[in-house]
């Protein structure tokens, strides 16, 4: 027999456990090289995992719903079909109590028996007295980040919930992101309000995963029952409460859909709340990994999908009523007020519009503001003429995208001639400690990246200083994607020991940025422009002619680093962006 095993594999560089999220093959089934085997989570990306052999799947050694270390064996593969022996997995069995749901959907002449266990269990929800309770810890973000904050609870003790489906939002100063529950069942504790900061590894929630079944039912049947009119009866409130979250045509919306997009627990709970179809869904276009519908993408279809949600708590219908009353002619607010708390005050005859920042806004408006107190800011700019590297890219643009499947931009070019400019000027290439400047041997260049018009990011490019022009394009594309469909590591944010931004990829023709601290130097290239220059030629004299010219700024701290020394970085830069010739080659 020849065994291979499988290791829950290594998804990031400070990631070291992923959950199982879904078995795509079953013990005795066939499997053929790099077929998807299963899918696995973590806090930070859903993946599928490809089978590294061709064979017969024999044994899972983790159930779905476990998280288990990076590196763990997780299931076992015999390539040789005739000598398989199945190892049947008792996990994925149906437990035992979930056979009484189908009675309680069914009729509410049972009545007595189905209210104890729902009062039982809803008492061990809430006090977490249970021996089944499944510990929620604060997720470790990043190799750096030792702590986290919760932002929101999207569960209170007392819910239901699924696997997978969101519990928590948490946030730490590289990203924010949504916190996936271990298990399915009740939440029984929370630990941590929202606003408190913990240290990773805290435990914030206790989950009551056993019996989860018949007490999401019985539990869900109280409010419904109180809620219902005195004429109603409690079977179609109970049969309601354990049927399947619907969307708005009346239809559950799946974890993937018909042409095998994802929707994740976060896009499938807002379009339930907001009455968003399934059918609606699936005519949205992605910006997420393998297009799939983030957040952002359902947030701005409600904003413009031109009538109101299908449903809107009562809760709310005041509020928005008020609002419209004491605001003439003001546009209808699609959106619910909870995701976008966006309010119209009137004084006099003016109207002002107040929008609550965002944390990302949050994140850069305090960054900045401490950037500029602790740096002493002060910008030169110089001017390149970039004709020969404007051709040269015009030349190579369409076989670099046959043969790479990218773009050929200028962005790796701007981080090569910055790279080669911190080498000569290798202060540039530094931090301030204290009363001690404490120079990076390593060139880790960050590359702002707009997200739309919430804000920007600036992932990092790793060892910028050991890349060509054709790795730098393969790095700086790779970034840029997972920045704008929110993909992005912690640690991908974090480490950089200089910063390129292109100011000019939005029209501008300069700017005078920000430092990123703890760094001590920026770089902002602007807006390729052609325009009449003036040619000196010793030969033939002076001539004038059209030329593709680009202006430069170095924002620098001005405490380590003088006028002279950033000048003399310009000329460098100016002198390696000038010496790409039309007709060379990539390198």
């Amino acid at each position: 027999m020849a065994k291979v095993e499988v290791s829950m594999p290594k998804m990031g560089e400070s990631i070291t456990e992923g959950t199982v999220i879904e078995w795509i093959k079953k013990p005795g089934d066939a499997v053929e090289m790099d077929e998807a085997l299963l899918e696995i989570g973590t806090d930070k990306v859903d993946t599928e995992v490809p089978s590294p052999a061709a064979g017969v799947l024999t044994e899972v050694k983790v159930d779905e719903g476990d998280t288990v270390d990076v590196g763990t064996i997780i299931a076992v593969i015999e390539t040789d079909a005739s000598e398989a022996v199945v190892v049947e997995s008792p996990a994925p069995e149906a437990p035992a109590p979930a056979e009484p749901a189908p009675a309680e959907t069914e009729t509410a002449a049972p009545a007595p028996s189905t209210e104890a266990p729902a009062a039982d269990a809803q008492a061990l929800a809430m006090n977490g007295a249970s021996g089944d309770g499944v510990d929620v810890l604060m997720p470790k973000m990043g190799e750096s980040i030792m702590e986290g904050t919760v932002l929101a609870w999207h569960k209170q003790p007392g819910d239901s919930i699924e696997l997978d489906e969101t519990l928590l939002e948490i946030a730490t100063d590289k990203v924010d992101t949504e916190v996936p529950s271990p298990a399915a069942g009740i939440v029984s504790e929370i630990l941590v309000p929202e606003g408190d900061t913990v240290e990773v590894g805290t435990r914030i929630a206790v989950i009551l995963a056993s019996g989860s079944a018949p007490v999401q039912s019985s539990q869900a049947a109280a409010p419904a029952q109180a809620a219902a009119p005195a004429s109603a009866s409690p079977a179609p409130a109970l049969a309601a409460e354990a049927a399947p979250a619907h969307s708005g045509d009346g239809s559950p919306i799946p974890r993937k859909g018909p042409d095998g997009i994802f929707f994740s627990p976060l896009v499938r709970s807002i379009a339930e709340k907001e009455g968003v179809s399934l059918a609606e869904l699936q005519s949205l276009s992605g910006s997420g990994r393998e297009n799939r519908i983030t957040k952002a993408d359902l947030m701005a279809y409600l904003r413009n999908r031109g009538q109101a949600p299908a449903a809107v708590p009562a809760a709310q219908a005041p509020a928005v009523a008020s609002v419209a009353a004491t605001t003439p002619g003001a546009t209808p607010v699609a959106a619910p007020v909870s995701f976008e708390p966006t309010q119209i005050a009137q004084a006099g005859e003016s109207r002002v519009e107040i929008i609550k920042m965002d944390r990302m806004r949050q994140i850069i408006a305090e960054h900045m503001t401490r950037s500029k107190a602790t740096s002493a800011h002060v910008t030169s700019f110089a001017e390149i003429d970039v004709t020969n590297l404007v051709r040269f890219r015009e030349a190579n643009k369409a076989a670099f995208q046959q043969r790479e499947g990218i773009k050929l931009t200028y962005t790796p070019f701007f981080v090569f001639a910055a790279v080669e400019a911190l080498k000569d000027h290798p202060i540039l290439n530094s931090s301030v400690e204290g009363q001690e400047i404490h120079v990076r041997k390593d060139y880790h260049v960050g590359i702002a990246v707009a997200i739309g018009k919430t804000g920007l990011v600036a992932p990092v490019i790793r060892n910028a200083g050991q890349m060509n022009v054709i790795g730098l394009a393969h790095a700086a594309n790779d970034l840029a994607s997972r920045a704008r469909s929110k993909q992005l590591l912690p640690d991908q944010l974090s480490g950089g020991t200089f910063t390129v931004t292109n100011v000019g990829s939005l029209g501008s023709i300069m700017g005078t940025p920000i430092i990123n601290q703890p760094q001590v130097a920026i770089l902002a290239t602007g807006a390729i422009k052609k325009r009449p220059m003036v040619i000196e030629d010793p030969n033939i004299g002076d001539t004038i002619a059209i030329r593709s010219m680009m202006y430069v700024s170095l924002s620098y701290d001005h405490r380590i680093v003088d006028g002279a020394m950033a000048s003399s970085f310009l000329r460098r830069y100016t002198d390696v962006m000038e010496s790409f010739g039309p007709h060379g080659e990539l390198r």
